[in-house]
This record gives structure tokens, sequence and C-alpha cells, in this order.
């Protein structure tokens, strides 16, 4: 016990105390019970004393971890609305299925957990028949719930279908078996299964993000008045192992200071990860408790079950209380699996109060509280919680509720360190379990060692009660709609037309014209509101402060204070309805939003269109994780890779030099990736991806797609479209001029080379091929190669077509076809991008590319490092022509000498 004399100065004491005497007394009074009934007596008080003044409305902080017991007492939890036995056995086929159909597949070597889904099934359940609002719900009309499902639970939710009538035996039979077009997928992917899942929640640590971005997006279209989803609530189902992800807490302060009381987690402690315990030596939950308390969210533990009740009224003297408190989570699991005896000893012989407590016992009500009574496996549990989450205001909610991993599955699986890689049951096993759950499953039909399916009856009473319950709170979940939108009326041609003309003498960043195409399409009457600005806190490096006062940024508390700018013209706006998202340092969280609002045409069956701008070397590098979740969501939309190239932004360096985002970009093939150098190349594809992905998709066509637009913050003079150049633009690759439409007037046996040139790089190309001209009398032609990977892809599917006898030419040697010379490509990335198409090139072929590690310096001085700069590029250019005996083999020699190479 601290001595009081020895208690260091507080912050309190350089605050006046008005009645020192009165703060004496009730020191001494905390003193006096101390030493009179002992420490935990006295922590008890102060404990009631916070709980009084906290429901009496004193600003006090709250405590950030409670007592190791339920939140919410037996006596305080409300009757069930429904019949208890009868989701019993609901929840008694849905178990059995969930392992049979894992056990099943094991034969083909598929894998698939069971063990998750067996602690978590009644924290799934309760919620399908009572809580979740499916997508026709009167109070979510189009909308419902949204439901994040732990991805190794998937078993599970398969098998409610199952019963459902929404799946069925052959379905569940091709459980990770989806090459034949009829199986399942392991996890949520709504691309594989797109009338059933919603929200891809594997990798693990991205469920947890998008659930809160999601809460704060529904807020979002409510507050902007595009469609009032305020009875919308986000679930989030994750796993005590997930929460080390940082992902899963890396926006737990956002929810609770924008005040998300539509969004709870429900996280499954059950104590273990994939290969082990959670926290071995220490109490997971007790530290997510802290956690979530210390962000601000309202926390609800749910870990005892009613066993336990009688227990915790004996404990007269806190030592029960304590004890587990102080039990690391590995033992406590060693107990769920070893006798009355070792518990009597290990846990009741650590003190003589705990030694008496347990003489109360019997042998089976110890083996009933340590080994099965957990508050997660207890339906009343759990709907206390569910409906306690649901009438808090003000903040999200977290319910971690305790379960055993592998509940129900016998000896050999439940809280076994094993289990989450154990993949299948014996037919004994299955046995012990049927008569366990109480299931009408005869010996009979176990055929040739196969364990069966087990159903009631497409009319059975449990049928009949669970579509019931989903008729109530309004259809099936989870579930996956796409309501027949009308396609957005497209913007008007002006706005895209205007940037055909170019800029004259005026120099443009492609950022600018990007930033200024996007401020025209937000004023369309028809379209402009659904148009989301994201960006991650770089709003200014971007040119978009202009946007600031005309579109507002996003707050849901509006804006409380005078900004210091207020009077100056593009002053920094905050308001309830505001249209830009701008998320301050966080690209994890912007890539959140954008899926979101990429998805809404499904999710609540209103299209938006999202654009997020960020730095290009912090988008796929940094969150192709959550690139990969947008492609598998099936969303829609703008990705911005501004200030791009390995060599335009100058001064920044290693860590902002982006030479690599289009190979990442490349890899994922949702993502339709163009590096566009001029303005009317960004208006021609901005425009075709609105008719692709919003308006009518052509014949074959996939509208659930996203763009990756590469754009640059070097200025340059931005020419006219040429004429005849769209279907190149979109497709790729264009001729953008040939010597002689350059006026460089090339005699009639000049040497002539092809000049490929992407993004600002096309700039160093047109540089070089007037050099190339006036210096070596070579003729050269620049073309402009919008997106490398679109060429690939199309010469990857013409490949494809050939091998089934069909007869395609791939467009990058369509467009090639009959241009003389060699090809040379050049970009600003690394040369793997142009090196795309190199096989499907006819013409020699070669590329110059910013290979290596970025660096600072002048833009000048860059590309003369990597060798891509006007010089360079003439250089290469001669060497190609001297090996074919176009030019001397001296020129190249020449040229290296006059240009300091």
């Amino acid at each position: 016990m601290t001595d009081p004399s020895a208690i260091q100065p507080s912050e309190l004491d350089q605050l006046p105390d008005r009645d020192p005497e009165e703060t004496a007394e009730w020191q001494a009074s905390l003193d006096a019970v101390t030493q009179a009934a002992g420490p935990h007596r006295a922590a008890y008080l102060m404990r009631r004393t916070l709980e009084r003044a906290e429901g009496a409305g004193l600003a006090l902080p709250k405590l950030l971890e409670t007592d190791y017991v339920n939140t919410i007492p037996t006596s305080a939890e409300p009757s069930i609305d429904g019949d208890e036995e009868m989701e019993r056995k609901i929840t008694a086929w849905n178990r059995w299925n969930a392992a049979a159909m894992v056990t099943r597949g094991a034969k083909h070597g598929v894998g698939g957990h069971i063990a998750t889904f067996a602690s978590a099934a009644w924290l799934y359940e309760t919620g399908f028949n009572h809580f979740f609002k499916g997508k026709e719900s009167g109070e979510a009309a189009g909308s419902g719930d949204q439901l994040y499902i732990q991805g190794h639970a998937s078993p599970g939710i398969y098998a409610r279908a199952f019963l459902d009538g929404r799946l069925n035996e052959t379905q569940l039979d091709n459980f990770r078996q989806e090459a034949g077009g009829n199986g399942l997928p392991s996890y949520p992917h709504p691309r594989r299964l797109p009338w059933l899942w919603e929200f891809p929640t594997v990798s693990m640590g991205l469920g947890p993000l998008s659930a809160i971005y999601q809460a704060r997006f529904n807020r979002y279209l409510t507050n902007r008045g595009i469609k009032d989803v305020s009875s919308s609530h986000v679930w989030a189902f994750l796993g005590d192992g997930e929460m080390d992800e940082p992902e899963s807490t890396a926006a737990l302060a956002l929810a609770a200071r924008e005040g998300l009381d539509n969004l709870t987690y429900v996280i499954n402690c059950n104590l273990q990860r994939l290969d082990g315990p959670v926290r071995a030596n220490f109490r997971v939950v007790q530290e997510l408790e802290a956690q979530f308390r210390g962000a601000g969210w309202n926390v609800i533990k749910v870990l005892w079950g009613n066993a336990w009740d009688e227990l915790f009224q004996l404990d007269t003297t806190g030592a029960l209380v304590r004890r587990l408190r102080e039990v690391p989570d590995a033992q406590f699991q060693t107990y769920a699996t070893r006798d009355a005896a070792y518990i009597r000893e290990h846990f009741f012989g650590a003190e003589p109060a705990l030694v008496e407590l347990g003489k109360l016992l019997t042998d089976d009500k110890i083996s009933e509280c340590f080994h099965l009574s957990r508050g997660g496996h207890e339906a009343r549990k759990v709907y206390a919680a569910y409906r306690a989450a649901l009438t808090h205001k003000g903040a999200p909610t977290v319910i971690l509720a305790q379960t055993v991993k592998g509940f129900t599955l016998g000896k050999g699986f439940e809280s076994k360190n094993a289990n989450h890689q154990m993949k299948k049951l014996t037919v004994d096993e299955f046995k012990d379990m049927r008569d366990l759950l109480g299931l009408p499953i005869p010996d009979s039909a176990f055929v040739d060692g196969q364990v069966p399916y087990g159903h009631p009856g497409a009319d059975s009473p449990e049928v009949r009660y669970l579509q019931e319950r989903r008729a109530a709170l309004g259809g099936p979940a989870p579930a996956r709609r796409t309501q027949p939108l009308a396609p957005l009326p497209a913007a008007a041609d002006k706005t895209f037309a205007s940037f055909d003309k170019g800029s004259g003498s005026q120099s443009v960043a492609t950022t600018m014209a990007f930033v200024r195409l996007v401020k025209d399409l937000v004023r369309d009457k028809e379209t402009g509101k659904r148009w989301v600005p994201i960006v991650p806190d770089e709003a200014r490096t971007f040119g978009m402060e202009s946007l600031f006062p005309s579109l507002g940024i996003y707050s849901p508390k509006g804006q409380t204070y005078e900004p210091v700018d207020r009077d100056q013209l593009m002053y920094y706006k905050e308001a309830k309805d505001g249209q830009i998202l701008n998320e301050g340092i966080t690209e994890a969280g912007s890539m959140a939003d954008f899926i979101a609002a990429s998805t809404s045409y499904a999710t609540h069956g209103e299209a938006m269109i999202p654009f997020y701008i960020f730095y290009s070397m912090f988008g796929w590098q940094r969150t192709a994780d959550q690139m990969w979740q947008l492609g598998d969501q099936l969303g829609r939309g703008f990705l911005v890779g501004a200030t791009a190239g390995r060599t335009t932004l100058t001064g920044e360096g290693l860590q902002h030099a982006d030479g690599h985002s289009p190979v990442i970009a490349a890899t994922n093939p949702a993502a339709l990736t163009y590096d566009p150098a001029f303005a009317y190349e960004i208006a021609a594809i901005v425009k075709d991806g609105l008719r692709r992905m919003y308006g009518e998709a052509a014949p074959g066509e996939d509208p659930n797609v996203f763009y990756y637009l590469t754009v640059y913050n070097e200025p340059m003079p931005q020419p006219a479209k040429p004429a005849g150049v769209d279907e190149g633009i979109l497709r790729g690759l264009y001729r953008f001029n040939t010597a002689e439409s350059a006026g460089l007037a090339p005699a009639a046996d000049a040497a002539r080379i092809q000049l490929l040139g992407s993004g600002t790089a096309i700039h160093w190309t047109l540089a070089a091929q007037k050099m190339l001209a006036e210096e070596w009398g070579v003729a050269a032609d620049v073309w402009s190669a919008t997106s490398w990977t679109e060429l690939r892809r199309d010469a990857l599917e013409a490949d494809e077509a050939l091998l089934r006898g069909e007869e395609r030419i791939p467009f990058v040697r369509q467009a090639l076809e009959g241009a003389q010379g060699p090809v040379l490509a050049v970009s600003d990335y690394m040369r793997q991008v142009p090196d795309q198409i190199a096989q499907w090139v006819e013409q020699d072929y070669s590329s110059l590319g910013a290979d290596g590690f970025g660096l600072s310096d002048t833009r000048d001085a860059a590309r003369r490092h990597f060798g891509v700069d006007a010089e360079s590029i003439v250089v290469a250019a001669l060497a190609r022509l001297a090996a074919r005996g176009e030019v001397p083999a001296s020129a190249v020699k020449e040229a290296r000498a006059k240009y300091g190479l």
C-alpha cells in the first residue's frame, strides 16, 4: 500500500483550492477506509463514487479499464423478443453445416477454417434474428445495415444461407472451388459472389478501417442531402488477434470525434490468433478496453455466462475478481482444457479466500464455468449487448465478447493452439458434436465415412422462423443488391472540349488541368453534387484550395470557429454539408473514404463519383492492399496520382520520387492506368470514364473498374488536340506528330525513328525530335503513349484469342504498322513500365526510364542523372540507328561528347 505522505505532487497543486480543509477530510476518509477495510474496498468505493459522478453529468475523465466482469449485469438484461429454443436449433444446424462444409472440402486440399465461426456463432445468429436490417427494411430502405463479416467465419454465413434456401449442397461442396463457376469464395469477396457479399474483410485490418469510414460516409450522404441513411447501422465483426493490425485501430479517434453512434465493433475475444494466444502473458480484453475507452468509444464487455453469477455472488472479499484480472490469457486458455482438480489447485489455490470459495463449488460447477460459460456463447448476453449498443448515443460502441475458439467442436479443437489450421473433424467427432447439439442426424447418414449436410426441411419450423425473422428485418442478410440505376446524365461536351484548344503560350501543369476539369464538372446541375473530392491534407499542393469556399470541407460540426484566412478569397471553409473530404495525413483513411464512395451505387443505390488525389508515391506503394479491396468491392471512380514521375518533383528526394506506381497499378485487374501527357488527353479519359462507369457501358465493357491517372506538377504549354486521336488516347497510343508535320523538313533519305513518350516525358521527346532533325539529320515521329498497361492488356487478350482460333491483332501493332525505323520508348518511370509492350512491337524496340532510387535535385539534373533528358534520348536514338547501319557509328561518340554524357 502506498504511503500517503509519499504521494508525488499533483497537477491540481497549481490550481487554487477554495476549501483545503474539505479536501483534507475526503483524503483522510479514503486513508481510513484503506486502513480499516483494505485497498480493494477503498478502490470499490472510489469506483462507485466515480460512477455516481458520471451519472450526474460531472466532467471527469473516464476510467480506461474496469474489472474483468460483464458491463451489463444479468439482472439488467432485457428479455429476448423471440423464441430462444428455436434460435438454439437454428444455430446448431449452422454450426454443423459450417464444419461439414470445410471437412468435406478437405479431401480436395482446399482448406478452410472451422474454429472461428464455432466461437462466434451466437454473435452472428443473434444479430441475424434481431438486429441486422436488410435492404428492404422500412427504416433503411435500399440500404439496410452494413455488415463486415470476419473473413474466417465465412463457412457459418454460407451455412445459414443454405438453411435459408439461398445456397444448395452443390454450392457448399464447391467451397473454395470457384474455377467451374459454381463455387463459393474462401472469404467475403463481392467480385466473386456479388449477390451475397458487400464488403471484403480479408486482408485483416482493412475491415475495421473501412467500417469506420463507411459509417462516416453514411453521415456524409445524409448531411449532404443525397440520401437519408441515418437508420443504417454498420456492424464490424473482428477477431481479437486482428486488432494487432495497425489499420484496425488507425481511425478509432475519428469515429469517436465525429460521434459515429451508427457504428458497432463486435470483437470476438477467443484469446487466440492464428498460431497461439493473442496475449499469452497479458489480457487482451483489458488492453482493448483501455485502448477503445481512451479513444472515446463506449465499451461493453460480455465475458461471462450465467453460470458465473453464483461465483460472483459468493465473492464477498473481491478475491475472485482480483484473480480474474491477474490471470494471463494463455493460462485461462489452459483452464478451458483442464479438469476441475487442476483449476482448484492453480486458480482457486492462489489465496486463502479463493480456497474457501472453491470449497463451496462442485467439480461440475467449476467445469461448467471454466469450460463452457462465456458471455459470447449465450444469446441473452449477446442480445443485451447489441441492444445497449444501439441505444447508446454520441459515440461508437465496441463489444468485447469472450468466447472459446472451436466451441462445440470437441476436446480435439476447443482452445487448442493449432485449431486455426485444423481443417476437419473425424466421423466420431462429428457424432459427438451431433449429440451435443441435439441434431436428428442418424448414424446411417454417414455414408462411406462422408459427413452429411443437415437440413430440417424447407417447410420446417426452424426455416420458417428464420425467414420470418429476416422478413421482419427487411430481407436476407448479408446481401448485395445493385439497383437498376438510370445512367447519370453526361456533362456537356463543351466542358471537355474546352481543353481541346490547348493553352497557347501559357504553361499549365497537368495536375492543374485535372483540377480545373473537376471544378467545371462539379458545377454541373445534374451530376455536380455527386462528385466526392478526397484529399489527404495536400489540397493546396494540388491547387485545390479554390474549391474550399465553393464546395466546403465536410465536417459534421460545421465550422465552429472563424478561420484565420476568412478575409481571403479562398478561405478555409468547413460545413456540415461540405463536399470535400479533407482527411488529414492519412492515405489509408482517404482510400477507405474512396471505397465507401465508389461503392455507394450498390450499398445505398446512389451513384457517387469520387476522385482521390494524392502524391503518386504514397498511393499504390502505401495502400495497394486497399486498391485490391477496392477492386474486390467493385468500386468505381478516379484515383489521381499527382506530382507524378521520378524527376518532376524537384527537391523532395528518394521517398517522394515516384518511378513505379504504374507498375504496381498494372497488377490490379480492375485498375485502368493512364499516364496522360496533355490536358486534352485528361479530358478525353475522364469523359470516357464517366460514360463507362456511370453512363452507358459498351457491350463487353465491365463498368466495375476504376481509373488511375498520373498527373504532373511541371507547367508546360498545352498543345491543341490533333484530329482523330480519341481512339488512340483511350486505347493507349497515337501518333502526336511526324517530323514533317512538326515542320522539321527532313531529307527524303533521312534515317527515321519512332519516339514513344508518356506523361511529362513527351516534352523531352519532342525536344529530342527537334535536335535529331536539326543537328543530326534524323527524322523522328513522336507518339503519345497514354497507357502502356492498356496496350499490354489488349495484346494479352489478342494472344488468348489466338489460342481459341480467333485472329486478332494487338492494337499496339495496328497503331505502329508501317512506322519506319526502330522504336524508342521513354518514360519518367522505370523501364519496366514501357517495356510492358515490347514483345508485341514488330519494330526494333528499346526503352529509356528512371530506374533506381529517386534523388533531390533540379529537374534537369535529375533527368541527366537517369539518362532520360532530351540529350540522352538523342544519343540513345543514334545508337539504335547506328546498330542498324543507318547512321555512322561515330555519330554516337560525337553526340556523347557534344552533350557531355
